[in-house]
């Protein structure tokens, strides 16, 4: 028989502080790093693909190994930092994306850098995940939706920052001089983070519950309202994970940018994604305040709106008016994480909250970022870059379509959370 319905009751700081933003600001480089060691690849791809003859399928499967590993990954080593201590994970991880980042420098051969990549991909695996339940831990609850917002910004600012230190430094030195780069600044963040970040100041426990496997399932997928919302999460995210890898290539093959400024015009479209999910988790934490019920309502909007914009953008031919709907879908399309992120926190217990976020991780990769660049990539090389785009607009509405059930079901939840309280008082 299931149990009752779990929603996360603990109230958590009381208010923000410095240690918290501090904590909050070195989670958000090592996120930055971990980032900037997936996307290298997107801004150093032309030049891998003309030394090694790859086709767009080969160069993209570079990217999605890592999404992949991520996914496959994330769950176990997410719920073995829940279990054995999230800041010691976080630690482990960061070195070993940072290393395999800088074994990419000395990749001969198609093969072996996929199997640099994928060691990216296993040392990245949880970070995300464990990540942003160590910045939830030491802030009040009712900013959840904007700090997993603004956590998951680290990501495309990481991606930016990839581009164009990666596009860069290739251009001057040679693209194996962007992983040296890259993979330094990473370990010096992991060095630093376990000097400053203590588990004793993270609130949770030190002697942690171990929960049976069963239990533990019941909690991340016994209710329909969560798969809903890892899913509709997740099939949004096709989008952002096709534009990271295939922007720089539509701007140098569709409109004939040399590569370091095909790198500085991807970086500007990945930061107005970047601005765009901060704000729209500043906007459903507020709303959120005086009716949580409107949280997926929310979504559905960003969604349907994105899908619109797509539509606009990869329906018309390269040109001014395509950049301009390419950058308004962009400052939409991930206004999602922020909640999803809020939603899953709020419905899950606190204790498991890696875990939980790992899921949703999952989801993000397998069902998004994994497959946007392999499926986009295959249809690229059977048709045209321009008409694989042409299909972004339809996750975004496979993700509408699961967040108007998902939010009946929330609805039902936030009513029964305030009727105990009610109660209680």
């Amino acid at each position: 028989m299931a149990g009752p319905i779990v929603i996360d009751d603990s109230p958590g700081p009381s208010r923000a502080s410095a240690y918290g933003w501090v904590v909050f600001a070195l989670s958000f480089g090592l996120l930055m790093s971990d980032h900037m060691a997936r996307q290298v690849l997107a801004a150093v791809g032309p030049q891998i693909k003309s030394e090694w003859s790859l086709s767009d399928a080969e160069l993209a499967s570079l990217s999605s190994v890592v999404a992949l590993a991520v996914g496959l990954l994330t769950l176990p080593l997410s719920y073995i930092a829940d279990r054995f201590g999230r800041v010691k994970s976080l630690v482990a991880m960061a070195l070993l994306w940072s290393l395999a980042t800088l074994a990419g420098a000395w990749a001969q051969s198609y093969p072996q850098m996929l199997a640099a990549r994928l060691f990216v991909g296993v040392g990245e695996a949880a970070y995300g995940s464990v990540g942003i339940a160590v910045v939830l831990a030491v802030f009040p609850t009712h900013m959840r939706a904007t700090l997993s917002s603004s956590f998951l910004a680290g990501s495309i600012a990481g991606q930016m920052a990839g581009v164009i230190l990666g596009a860069q430094i290739a251009a001057t030195h040679g693209w194996r001089s962007s992983f040296v780069a890259i993979g330094i600044f990473g370990l010096v963040l992991a060095l630093i983070y376990p000097m400053v970040v203590r588990e004793n100041r993270l609130g949770t426990p030190p002697e942690r519950k171990r929960l049976e496997w069963r239990e533990l399932a019941r909690l991340l997928f016994g209710r329909p309202l969560l798969p809903l919302t890892y899913f509709a999460g997740g099939i949004q995210l096709f989008c952002t994970g096709t534009l990271a890898v295939f922007l720089p290539i539509l701007f140098t093959r569709h409109y004939g940018m040399a590569l370091d400024v095909a790198g500085r015009s991807t970086a500007i479209f990945l930061m107005l994604c970047a601005i765009g999910m901060v704000s729209c988790g500043v906007l459903v934490d507020r709303m959120a305040r005086r009716d949580p019920a409107i949280t997926p309502k929310l979504s559905i909007g960003f969604s349907l709106l994105s899908a619109a914009l797509f539509a606009g953008a990869f329906f018309s031919p390269p040109g001014q008016l395509q950049l301009v709907l390419i950058g308004g879908a962009l400052l939409v399309v991930a206004g999602i994480t922020g909640v999803t992120g809020s939603m899953v926190a709020n419905a899950t217990p606190r204790e498991i909250h890696s875990t939980s976020m790992a899921v949703l991780a999952l989801a993000y990769n397998l069902l998004g970022l994994a497959p946007g660049p392999i499926v986009t990539g295959w249809l690229s090389d059977q048709y045209d870059l321009l008409v694989a785009l042409k299909f972004l607009p339809l996750p975004c509405l496979l993700s509408a379509a699961a967040m108007v059930f998902a939010g009946r079901l929330y609805s039902a939840e936030m009513k029964a959370k305030n009727s105990a309280k009610v109660e209680m008082n």
